[in-house]
């Protein structure tokens, strides 16, 4: 029953976006814990943290892109009631994503030293980032499962499981962490290692949880004697719906890479601050990305159903809502920036960037999440690749180039910059891109099968 395109626009998003603020928050809790742990370490470690940050984004893309395909794909066959192609289907999916992350794993192991040694990593911060990451990367594979099963979760109905054991996974690396990183309970002090077990051990046992619903609850896990040809099918079908979103995804930890590098030049201190700041910034921002993930099924939904004037909408309600919340925390954060840094460090060079990177940046906040939410309003309108076109302008056309031009010109405080001119711009740029898809659109409303790049009617515009 299309639900979703029934009641007021505005009641319907916010309803969608409740149940999933928990689970938001709990994903993103991770990040700012083990920040906040490592920072009681010293400047050193913080920075070692803000080393590793970029490459943990990397393969979360990865295994994100890949959950978007499965979740389309299953979600499909149980809108069909075929639940044997949706069990066949989650089952595919989690063994690519397990494939994949072992290899990428491996791959990481044996290449930590080069890679962060080309980041800017020195003699100081490389052994502590070789520390933790030596122990993330063994652990990466319950990393990415969860991220896959959540959204199988959410397209069987179960959304409360699904946040639940997010939440799990939370609670458990909140109590692991200062066991694990400071001794005690029998644990020896780990320091940085401990914060990367704690992680592993936490989502280890939330994977757990999660394979056992799927398996016995849901029956989405099963045992069947598929050939190869079957699997390679399935994951040819996967990889045509997450490629395109693991392409947009995959931009973030470019980028993220890129700025490391740059900020690396200005010593760790600044390298230290921008890896606090972007976790500070993600726990703030869980209540639009709550609203976010509810927007493409709604989307996709009402675009199935010829509603596109319930769409256009949705555009003012989440650009709206956007902005508000956007301005709202710029105002706090410009105001509270002295204690927020001095929350997570000690050292007054590090207090001085961070206090400069949050009252710079926080400007642009409004704008940065009317970006995101046109790249997921276009891939509810079935343009995943136009989405990823949005991204890659953001970060190649005009974050990466502005950040290096701000650095010449202004030094650290330049890079800062050069990211708020691109949220502005980039802002603008989706709201423009969202509407001409909308009108593009207008006229091919009937439903299509999900694909990377098509529209239910012959040669609309993008």
């Amino acid at each position: 029953m299309a639900v979703l395109v029934q009641q007021s626009v505005k009641r319907t998003l916010f309803r969608m976006s409740l149940p999933m603020l928990a689970g938001t928050v709990a994903m993103n809790a991770y990040n700012l814990t083990d920040t906040w742990f490592v920072s009681r370490l010293g400047t050193i470690p913080l920075a070692a943290m803000g080393f590793t940050f970029p490459i943990v984004m990397l393969l979360s893309c990865v295994a994100a892109g890949l959950g978007t395909g499965v979740t389309l794909l299953v979600s499909h066959a149980i809108g069909r009631h075929d639940h044997a192609a949706a069990a066949k289907l989650a089952t595919h999916g989690i063994a690519l994503i397990l494939g994949i992350s072992a290899i990428i794993s491996v791959a990481g192991y044996l290449s930590i030293a080069a890679v962060f040694a080309r980041l800017g990593a020195d003699a100081e911060t490389l052994p502590l980032v070789r520390e933790y990451m030596s122990v993330w990367y063994l652990g990466a594979i319950t990393m990415c499962l969860p991220m896959v099963g959540n959204g199988i979760l959410i397209s069987s109905g179960d959304s409360g499981a699904a946040s639940r054991f997010m939440i799990l996974g939370m609670v458990l690396n909140t109590l692991l962490d200062p066991i694990m990183i400071f001794g005690g309970l029998g644990f020896p002090r780990m320091g940085i290692r401990g914060a990367a077990l704690a992680t592993v051990v936490a989502q280890g046992v939330a994977a757990a949880w999660l394979l056992r619903l799927l398996y016995r609850k849901h029956r989405l896990i099963v045992c069947a004697g598929w050939g190869l040809s079957e699997y390679l099918g399935s994951f040819r079908n996967i990889l045509r719906l997450g490629a395109p979103s693991i392409l947009s995804m995959i931009l973030m930890p470019v980028s993220a890479t890129v700025i490391t590098r740059i900020l690396s030049g200005f010593g760790n201190e600044a390298v230290a601050a921008s890896g606090a700041a972007g976790r500070i910034e993600m726990f703030a921002f869980v209540i639009p990305m709550a609203l976010g993930i509810s927007l493409a099924p709604f989307v996709s939904q009402n675009f199935g159903a010829g509603r596109m004037d319930r769409i256009r909408e949705a555009v003012t309600v989440s650009t709206r809502f956007a902005l508000l919340y956007g301005g709202a925390v710029a105002i706090l954060f410009f105001v509270g920036a002295p204690w927020l840094a001095s929350t997570f460090s000690k050292d007054p060079k590090v207090v001085s960037v961070l206090v400069a990177y949050i009252r710079i940046i926080c400007f642009g906040y409004g704008m940065m999440e009317v970006h995101r939410y046109c790249g997921i309003i276009l891939t509810g309108l079935h343009k995943p690749i136009s989405s990823a076109l949005l991204n890659g302008v953001r970060v190649l056309a005009l974050l990466i180039p502005l950040s290096y031009l701000g650095a010449h010109l202004f030094g650290v405080w330049g890079v800062f910059a050069g990211r708020l001119a691109t949220d502005l711009a980039v802002g603008a740029l989706g709201l423009a891109w969202v509407y001409r898809a909308c009108d593009s659109t207008h006229a091919s409303l009937a439903p299509v099968s999900p694909g990377p790049e098509q529209n239910p009617a012959p040669a609309t515009k993008r």
